[in-house]
């Protein structure tokens, strides 16, 4: 929130405040003497003496125009006096982060005196690896957990993820809204975040196991009578020291995790041929489905708004989001406000509803 100048004039007092104090809505930040307001609330009583409805209209009117708020007119109204020291006020609660108005000074129309944040709602900035960004989307769940108050979890949601990654680190920053209930949350404060979604299963192996040749991965196979064969992998994320292989190698098998780029040369001398990727991927493991019970808020074409609650093997508290119909028939003969039970999936990390019904009265 920008606090400006309303009209030209002087500070005539200046009240206890200073960047980083928390202010409520309304608090007083300064008194400024307007003197061309005078003038023109001078005109506006005594054309309201005249009693002709349209000319006070009229004169009502130019006040507005002239920056005055609809309380400051009414009080002149009531008083019948010319008010021309204002009090500049703060428009809502929240940090004054900068406060540029002191004692004596001339103030011009539109001048900036303050900027206040608002504390109702704060961004935390969550640095995402660059390997994982394709898993963080906006209006995803979040849950946060601060230095400040150990052991208490802070639900939130994924508002943004700005365009640019950091040079330094490769990470993206996604900007997670929380819910600020008593100004708890602070500017400044650390946490740490937990994305929802749910758990896949993967293939790991360890990262110093992966040879990066710069045109292909390899691993080293141990097989029977000590004998070694490379295999060509695709690599997915990389998390810690372990790395997921995508392709190329089946669970069970058994990779080398030190020495491989000795044998890895040794087979390359040898003329050894790597195993190559199979073309044909391995069938995908079926996602988990979970049930819950909800109130529908949205319905358009293949995507349902939903308030849900909890959903415990997901950690996700009670919220409202959207999801997309896995056929938009589900949705046959429901409608918003409907109570239902439904049942969904994250097939390809997207929430998807595959069953739903409406709930009879009893529930």
């Amino acid at each position: 929130m920008v606090v400006q100048a309303r009209a030209g004039g002087f500070v005539q007092r200046v009240y206890a405040r200073a960047p980083g104090d928390i202010i409520a809505a309304g608090a007083p930040l300064a008194d400024v003497l307007t003197p061309e307001w005078g003038g023109a609330q001078t005109e506006f009583l005594a054309v309201r003496r005249t009693g002709d409805p349209a000319l006070i209209a009229a004169a009502r009117q130019r006040l507005a125009l002239l920056g005055m708020s609809p309380s400051l007119i009414a009080s002149v109204e009531r008083s019948g006096r010319p008010q021309t020291v204002v009090r500049i006020t703060a428009p809502g609660g929240g940090v004054i982060r900068t406060l540029s108005v002191r004692n004596g000074m001339t103030v011009s129309q539109g001048q900036t005196l303050a900027e206040i944040s608002g504390l109702g709602s704060v961004w935390l900035n969550v640095s995402v690896p660059e390997a994982m960004a394709g898993q963080v989307r906006p209006g995803q769940t979040v849950t946060v957990t601060l230095t400040a108050f150990p052991g208490e979890q802070f639900a939130g949601r994924v508002s943004a993820i700005l365009p640019e990654a950091a040079a330094e680190s490769r990470t993206l920053t996604a900007r997670v809204e929380l819910p600020n209930r008593g100004g708890r949350l602070r500017p400044g404060m650390y946490g740490q975040a937990q994305f929802a979604g749910a758990a896949s299963p993967a293939l790991l192996v360890p990262s110093e196991a992966v040879i990066r040749t710069g045109r292909r991965a390899l691993v080293m196979l141990a097989q029977p009578g000590g004998r070694f064969r490379p295999a060509e992998v695709q690599v997915g994320r990389e998390a810690g020291d372990r790395t997921e292989i995508l392709a190329g190698l089946h669970a069970g098998e058994q990779v080398v995790a030190s020495g491989q780029f000795l044998l890895d040369s040794e087979a390359s001398l040898a003329g050894v041929q790597a195993r190559p990727i199979p073309s044909t991927p391995p069938a995908a493991a079926p996602s988990t489905a979970y049930e819950t019970t909800g109130r529908i808020e949205r319905l358009q074409g293949r995507s349902i708004t939903l308030s849900h609650q909890p959903v415990p093997a997901l950690q996700w508290p009670a919220m409202t989001m959207s999801f997309t119909l896995a056929d938009p028939k589900l949705a046959k003969g429901l409608k918003t406000g409907d109570p239902v039970r439904f049942a969904f999936d994250q097939a390809g990390g997207v929430p998807t509803v595959r069953r739903i019904a409406k709930l009879d009265a009893a529930g």
